[in-house]
């Protein structure tokens, strides 16, 4: 037992790992299997991570980090690697692991990278912490961002070489973080540190690693803030990574980075010293004649030695293991008593010993934690949970005795098969088992198991073992797994077949019971396994494996036979020796562990394993007891009156007694007798079950569950809802849309402002209301607009058709009228044709002849027969009837069909293809079905019909980088963002006409919208130090500031004329939020977002672009939830997005008749319009007239 004095943390494993550097396979989990996220490939690049929980880093708080290729994790996005390389310390905050110009784009090296909460992660971090730091108080951290370099090689020119015998790195580092500070280990593999500089500017320069604040703004200016750096300009200091150390571990180095609320320096590991590396003795005769059956290793000068695998049916002598007290001259040391010790040859991860840690706390405050089926109870050094009768666990997860256990699953990892080149990988592959807990069965199947690997998996029952032990039949006196440590724990096995010595790792996590009472796995496989060919069958026999119990650690091993059925009739034995560890938490009072025994036997018979090719299906079944190491039966004497003739008869497999019939009592009132070979088993019957002394069965007391039987005090059903928590206890809570406490629950009144359209009126109902419009307008009560108006066109046609004369048919309109053509818009067509004459001729858009147009009868006019424009292009998809969602990618433009508001995902494709384009704004002209874009890469704006046709361009010239860009569809002008030039300009929408609007207190202009029929114009400025959202008319006057506090990075806007909201998303407050602009009110439509671009709306629904998710996501704005998701096939990242309505909006301003009489520029305001000039007025002669009419 650990000493009075407090716990103790051995390494036993760890003096023999400390003397040598650490290898890539004893640093932290990484990879695939490990679920990391992978940096793309290349030479400086950078992906950011959100935390879910905030690193401390110097004396600031940093809710993300940026990960770079280069060996460094920076605080803010890094500046280009030609400001830093050579030229050290940086601008920003630099995590340096092992910093250079690096590169990973031959497809060898990788950089990956993950949150990590697990406890094993946390466990193994905070070992390293502590024993860094051994006169600090413990710390126990609560997150960790694990981040590997594997095989990482320097960037060098193009060359022809296929990069194989390039010199390449292999690092890690892990931050670990609590509440109050944050720590930085980082892992120097000795076979992954191949070299020391990197070539940058045609020199060499040694590589970098510490600790960098970044530049620190003062009164005046900024300047340089601390840089500790733990490597010098020699590199000699970097080969030293993996052979030094300051944590007492060669190879890993732990520095406190960041402390709250104050914070001095940044403070190194205070273990410098390495234990010393004893030599070997000689070995004797007696040791060669033993080597296979045991290893030697040497701990500071302590010889220990590895039991022997056991062999089956022998007689086994078990020592207990002591622990020698701590001695000021003398490091603190295992000594093993005996010839069955824990085994010392596991992965690193598992060669230090769990010590207790104290729940600390009392059962006031932390009672929730206990299962509901487990009482908490306090003790002086903290509380501990225990399970009720009737229940077994370990206090923490409780089950139900006798009840039937699920446990579900993935399996992940990479497995070699034979001589095989290639590994077969497991990709979540599905693990589900069932174990009848009375009598012990377990029954596993893994799916998806393709045939190449599935014969050979069959000999690795134990796959399914730990259930097995988890819930094994106990023999009286002994208890199973999940009695003892419940169902969150870490497995991890080492197999070693022989002849062959291939080696395979199973790791194990289990996370618990889920909502569904499922005990939740995670497998990972890495490894070889010999091969069995496709057709053979496997037998295993009945084994048994010694387990050995001490303080959140388990230890067994064994060595398993097996016989393979080959296809062509033949037979071979082979067998596999195994080890394994599993570690959990437990509590030093619980009564789970107070009578556990320091070993005990798990009995394994009535073996089947099967694999299934047809349905690529392993099943694995048998029957697990747990119980005294020698086989022997402890049984209690109330329970048990069992003759040494019955004893011997079950050891000789002949004729059992049966107790039970013999002695129909022996169980006692309430119970029931089962007999089993050599013994029996008492259970109580339904409604019953053991006492306190785990003989008498008493009456189970039932808890009544008010809710179903109807007993409660909640109000009506229609009002609220009654929810069981357990025993006899219920919570009554109101329905949305009621308030109260459950018990009486009223009717709350949702008709708020804002909740309808502003022309629409609203009804209160119980629990809920309803929108309707009012009189003369139409829609759904969220979004209403008018009645439609009749056009000019339209007038102008009923006109005619409504005057009749008599005829003898009845009234008809008179002969030789003109009647006029209007389109789907209710404009004049371009092509007015006289119905009786079949003369025709072109007009403008007031219905007026253009002079010179007109044609005789059976003439074809140029140009009216085929659409305006040139033919459709291969590479241009033209869309079909309807509103769409326009959205640009690197390259392409695409639409996703809306119904209703919902989107047609299996619709959606490509409109536009432009390659080596990247696109960021996107516009819609829904008069002449124009989608407009701009782009960056050779800036320009341009625009193609979505009904087919070329891309055109239309302004090339006098552009930086356009990015936001707006329609008005009344006045035919369009509106874009220049945030180089840092103005916003407006032009006709053939590119004439140009002139700026805007061109002072701009930044980062990016996102501009229009509303026309009010003469409004909109644009965001995401400047970081002052992000702002303004308003002017679309002259360019009456600016104006809307929202400026509480923005970070809004980079989408869109208005929707029906509700007149004015909607935002920012990428720095992560927000979604909307305003009406005339008002002043804001109100936040949902939070949570990751990085959203671009933004649009349609009716209820807002649809917004994100370059973390490269999807587009809608958002019921009424609800404040998102309602659909759509990634493309195509994942890159998403820019700007925009509504391709099947109608024009209604609404007109007085630029949409007659170009509003201006002979240029035509610019909209709330009450009239502005005469503009162009910029090039005195070339065109041209005078201004302000707001008119």
């Amino acid at each position: 037992d650990l000493p009075p004095s407090g716990p103790c943390v051995l390494h036993f494993l760890g003096f023999v790992a400390s003397v040598q550097s650490i290898t890539r396979g004893e640093l932290f989990p990484f990879g695939p299997s490990a679920r990391d996220q992978l940096l793309e490939a290349g030479n400086d690049l950078t992906r950011r991570l959100q935390l879910d929980k905030p690193v401390l880093f110097y004396d600031g708080t940093f809710d993300s980090i940026f990960i770079n290729t280069n060996g460094f994790v920076a605080t803010a996005e890094p500046t280009g690697e030609s400001t830093y390389l050579g030229n050290m310390p940086p601008k920003f905050g630099m995590i340096a692991a092992l910093q250079g110009d690096l590169d990973t784009s031959d497809g060898v090296g990788k950089v990956f990278f993950r949150q990590d909460s697990s406890p094993d992660v946390l466990f193994r971090a905070a070992q390293y912490i502590n024993g860094a730091f051994p006169e600090d108080d413990e710390v126990n951290p609560t997150n960790a961002v694990v981040i590997t370099w594997v095989d990482v090689a320097t960037h060098e020119p193009p060359s022809r070489g296929d990069g194989i015998d390039k010199k390449r790195n292999t690092f890690q580092l892990v931050i670990a973080s609590l509440e109050t500070a944050s720590y930085a280990i980082v892992l120097y593999a000795r076979d992954g540190m191949q070299f020391s500089s990197t070539p940058i500017q045609g020199r060499s320069a040694v590589m970098h690693t510490g600790f960098s604040k970044g530049l620190v703004q003062g009164f005046l200016f900024s300047s340089p803030g601390p840089y500790y750096r733990t490597s010098t300009d020699d590199e000699a200091s970097i080969r030293a990574l993996a052979e030094e150390t300051n944590s007492g571990h060669r190879g890993i180095w732990v520095y406190e980075i960041g402390t709250s609320p104050y914070f001095t320096n940044v403070a190194p590991g205070e273990v410098t010293d390495l234990p010393s590396e004893a030599t070997p003795q000689a070995p004797t005769e007696r040791d060669d004649e033993e080597t296979d059956a045991r290893r030697t290793v040497y701990t500071n000068g302590q010889k220990a030695q590895d039991p022997p695998y056991e062999t089956e049916g022998a007689q086994i002598e078990v020592h207990q293991i002591q622990y020698q007290p701590l001695h000021p001259d003398n490091p603190e040391v295992l000594v093993v008593l005996n010839q069955l010790a824990i085994p010392t040859t596991f992965s690193p991860c598992f060669s230090m010993f769990s010590v207790f840690s104290y729940k600390l706390g009392t059962c006031a405050n932390n009672r929730n934690k206990c299962s509901q089926f487990a009482d908490c109870k306090d003790h002086s050094s903290g509380y501990c949970c225990n399970c009720r009768p009737g229940f077994y666990g370990n206090g923490i997860q409780c089950v139900a005795e006798g009840k039937p256990q699920r446990m579900n699953g993935k399996v992940y990892g990479k497995v070699y098969v034979g001589d095989s080149a290639s590994p077969v990988e497991f990709t979540s592959n599905d693990l589900h088992s069932y174990v009848v807990v009375n009598d012990g069965r377990s029954y596993v199947a893994i799916s998806d198991i393709p045939n190449t690997i599935g014969p050979s998996l069959l000999p690795l029952s134990a796959l399914g073992g730990v259930i097995g032990w988890a819930f094994a039949l106990e023999q009286p006196g002994f208890r199973n797994g999940f009695s003892i440590i419940g169902g969150e724990f870490t497995r991890q096995a080492e197999v070693t077949f022989l002849p062959g010595n291939e080696k395979l790792t199973i790791r194990q996590e289990f996370k618990g019971i889920d909502e569904h009472d499922h005990l939740v796995v995670s497998t990972t496989l890495e490894g070889q396994v010999p091969e069995v060919p496709l057709g053979s069958t496997v037998k295993i026999g009945p084994y048994s494996e010694v387990y050995q119990y001490s303080n959140n650690l388990i230890t067994s091993s064994s060595t398993r036979v097996y016989e393979v059925s080959l296809p062509d009739g033949s037979t071979a034995t082979r067998t596999y020796q195994w080890r394994q560890t599993i570690t959990f938490q437990s509590c030093q009072h619980g009564e789970s562990l107070r009578d556990m025994k320091p070993t005990q036997m798990l009995s394994v018979d009535q073996v089947f394993v099967l694999y299934n090719p047809n349905n690529a299906l392993i099943r694995f079944a048998m029957s697990n007891k747990i119980g005294d190491i020698n086989g022997r039966k402890v049984l209690s004497q109330t329970q048990t009156r069992l003759s040494l003739l019955a004893y011997d008869n079950w050891l000789f497999s002949l004729s059992d007694i049966d107790e039970c019939r013999e002695n129909p009592q022996i169980c006692g009132s309430h119970a029931i007798c089962n007999n089993q070979p050599g013994t029996f088993r008492c259970e109580c019957e339904d409604g019953y079950q053991f006492g306190n002394d785990g003989q008498t069965c008493v009456e189970v007391y039932r808890p009544v569950d008010a809710c179903e039987e109807g007993t409660h005090n909640c109000d009506i059903p229609e009002r609220a809802q009654c929810s069981y928590t357990g025993g006899s206890a219920y919570i009554c809570s109101c329905l949305p849309g009621f308030i109260g406490d459950g018990r009486v629950c009223q009717d709350i009144d949702e008709c708020q402002p804002g909740r309808c359209h502003q022309d629409a009126v609203c009804y209160n109902t119980q629990g809920s209301f309803t929108c309707q419009c009012r009189p003369g307008y139409n829609g759904d009560g969220f979004s209403c607009f008018p009645e439609r108006t009749k056009t000019r066109c339209q007038n102008h046609r009923d006109s005619i058709q409504g005057a009749t004369v008599s005829g003898p048919r009845g009234p008809r309109p008179p002969l030789g009228q003109f009647v006029p053509t209007c389109d789907e818009n209710g404009g004049y067509k371009p092509t007015q044709c006289h119905g009786s004459t079949g003369y025709c001729w072109c007009v403008d858009r007031n219905g007026q002849e253009i002079h010179g147009t007109r044609i005789g009868p059976g003439i074809e006019h140029g140009g009216v027969s085929p659409p305006v424009g040139p033919t459709t292009r291969p590479d241009v998809n033209p869309l079909p009837q309807g509103t769409h969602l326009l959205f640009a990618q690197s390259g392409r433009i695409d639409h996703i069909p809306l119904e209703g508001y919902d989107m047609k995902k299996d619709g959606a494709k490509a409109v536009l293809h432009l390659p080596e384009k990247v696109i960021i704004g996107v516009a819609y002209d829904c008069v002449e079905k124009m989608v407009y874009w701009t782009e960056i890469t050779s800036p320009s704006i341009s625009k193609a019909s979505i009904q087919g046709g070329e891309p055109t361009a239309v302004i090339r010239s006098d552009l930086d980088s356009p990015e936001g860009i707006a329609i008005d569809h009344l006045g035919r002008t369009m509106f874009w963002t220049d945030s180089v030039r840092d103005h916003i300009e407006v032009a006709s929408l053939d590119g004439s006409q140009r002139r700026v609007i805007i061109d002072s207190d701009l930044v980062n202009p990016r996102a501009i919208i229009t509303d026309p029929p009010n003469g409004n114009l909109y644009w965001a400025d995401w400047n970081r130090d002052a992000p702002k959202i303004e308003t002017s008319y679309m002259d360019g006057s009456n600016r104006r500031v809307l929202v400026k506090d509480d923005l970070g990075l809004p980079n989408g806007l869109t208005y929707d004329s029906q509700s007149s909201l004015l909607c935002w998303a920012d990428a720095g407050t992560h927000k979604m939020e909307c305003t009406h602009p005339g008002q002043g009110d804001r109100r936040m439509v949902m939070e949570g977002l990751q990085y959203p671009f671009g933004i649009t709306s349609f009716g209820k629904n807002i649809y917004y672009t994100d370059w973390r998710r490269d999807a587009v996501v809608a958002v019921d704005r009424h609800s404040g939830k998102e309602s659909d998701e759509f990634q493309p096939q195509k994942r890159t990242k998403i820019y700007g997005i925009a509504t391709a309505y099947a109608q024009c909006p209604s609404g007109q301003n007085y630029c949409a008749v007659n170009n509003g009489g201006c002979i240029h520029l035509c610019l909209a305001t709330p009450n009239g319009r502005s005469c503009k000039c162009p910029s090039n007025a005195v070339a065109v002669g041209c005078v201004e007239r302000d707001s008119g009419y």
